[in-house]
């Protein structure tokens, strides 16, 4: 007897049930390895996962609405298992969701298959990959350079970290003071920025990339390029324009397409904010906030080192070349000031500072009234003279840290010393922000840091 004889003498109950099986399995997508499903609302609600013997299944919420009726994932790695789901199982996993994203990684010898149930009309991307899930919310946030009332400067998290290569006896040579821009690295990781207004309350969505790239981005990204800032690696840098003065703004970034990370917040100065931007120095390359100078000519928005006037680099460059050359009349190659510390550390330390005491950092009172113990109003800036003396403009004093590691840092006989906290150090530098101190302006900032996630910035930390 023939198959087909056999089916034909089933009850028809149970060959209309076998046909219906066939036909969902027939119509059921496989899910290849390290591929993304395009935004859907299956049907029917079950997919087809290779064999693999370590994969990751994730799953994202791509809907910008709070719906209630959120899908559940259901996922087996058994084949006896052809439908997973609520109704439970030993070998039947539920993929958690948390802020619209969740994952399960497992072995598959057989394959094995995702279930869907309460999709609704929620739509949702599946990943696998090996090992890794496609889908991540990351931890290292994106960094806020600074804002004008119209203009933001942002960094994505760090990549390729850089190790610095001290020189060795007996070619102790020390970097110049006018640093190269180092080479760009081949295959750099890839970031979009994602800019909304704060009140758009993207934080009650699901933190999904492919959420964020439904919403309209704010502002025009004007420059988009790589910079190292230092050792912690190189970074996709973003200047952008076009948007409103005195206005809250969210930023996250995403990695890959993929992975999440933010928000941090920020918020642009008011109209009559007068300083503009500047980055992109190699001689001091950490760099980026906002400085007393008029905009640039057009169809320049920011200062970078091809625009910055020679007033105010040519004294900069001067000074640390001195301090180079004053440095290396120590045997810095063959003798020894400190167990843990070299002259390159001096001199990448004397750097920091020498930026940020050279370079003031203008501040807005008013988007940041609660802020004016903070700041001190100069007109010029007593440090650096070159900067047009007729500006009025409040300025963040420098963190006492940075001088303090370039103490730390240096030999004796070159002389630098820092003010004391108990004494008079507040009144030229930011005391008690990052590290405590005895009698510096306390409580106003969080100790630890000079800045936050929320666009604080307690002092110029030259970084």
């Amino acid at each position: 007897m023939f198959l087909t004889d056999r089916i034909s003498m089933l009850p028809a109950t149970l060959l209309l049930l076998l046909n219906a099986a066939l036909a969902a399995a027939q119509t059921r997508t496989t899910l290849p390895i390290d591929w993304v499903t395009p935004e859907l609302t299956p049907n029917p609600p079950f997919f087809t996962i290779p064999t693999g013997s370590q994969l990751a299944i994730s799953v994202a919420l791509c809907s910008a609405t709070t719906d209630t009726n959120v899908p559940r994932f259901f996922v087996t790695n058994s084949s006896s298992t052809a439908s997973p789901s609520s109704g439970g199982s030993d070998d039947v996993f539920e993929i958690t969701l948390s802020q619209g994203q969740g994952s399960w990684t497992g072995t598959f010898p057989s394959g094995g298959v995702l279930g869907v149930e309460n999709a609704g009309q929620m739509p949702f991307q599946i990943g696998v990959s090996n090992d890794v899930p496609i889908h991540q919310i990351l931890n290292t946030p994106p960094l806020l350079g600074d804002t004008t009332a119209t203009q933001a400067l942002l960094f994505s998290p760090p990549f390729s970290p850089q190790t610095p290569q001290d020189p060795i006896y007996p070619n102790y040579t020390l970097p110049e003071a006018n640093l190269s821009v180092p080479t760009v690295p081949s295959n750099p990781t890839n970031y979009t920025l994602v800019v909304v207004p704060t009140a758009n309350a993207l934080t009650s969505m699901p933190q999904t990339a492919c959420m964020l790239f439904a919403q309209n981005s704010s502002g025009t990204i004007t420059n988009e390029s790589l910079w190292l800032r230092d050792s912690s690696g190189w970074r996709t840098e973003w200047l952008l324009t076009g948007l409103t003065d005195k206005t809250n703004y969210t930023a996250y970034v995403v990695e890959s397409s993929y992975k999440v990370t933010g928000p941090i917040y920020f918020l642009t100065k008011s109209s009559s904010f007068s300083c503009s931007l500047v980055s992109q120095l190699p001689y001091c390359p950490s760099i980026s906030y906002a400085i007393p100078l008029p905009a640039p000519p057009p169809p320049q928005v920011a200062y970078n080192s091809a625009n910055l006037p020679d007033s105010i680099t040519a004294p900069l460059i001067s000074s640390l070349t001195n301090f180079t050359t004053s440095l290396t009349t120590f045997a810095c190659g063959r003798d020894f000031y400190s167990p843990l510390v070299t002259c390159a550390d001096c001199q990448r330390a004397y750097r920091t500072w020498l930026c940020a005491v050279s370079f003031p950092q203008c501040a807005d009172l008013n988007t940041a009234p609660a802020a004016a113990a903070l700041l001190t109003s100069q007109a010029p800036n007593a440090r650096a003279t070159a900067f047009p003396s007729g500006d009025s403009y409040t300025q963040l004093l420098p963190c006492i840290e940075t001088c303090t590691a370039t103490d730390r840092a240096c030999p004796n006989f070159l002389g630098f010393k820092c003010p004391l906290p108990q004494f008079n150090a507040a009144q030229s530098y930011g005391v008690g922000y990052i590290d405590s101190g005895a009698d510096g302006v306390q409580g106003g900032g969080s100790t630890g840091a000079w800045s936050d996630t929320y666009g604080n910035v307690w002092c110029s930390s030259g970084q």
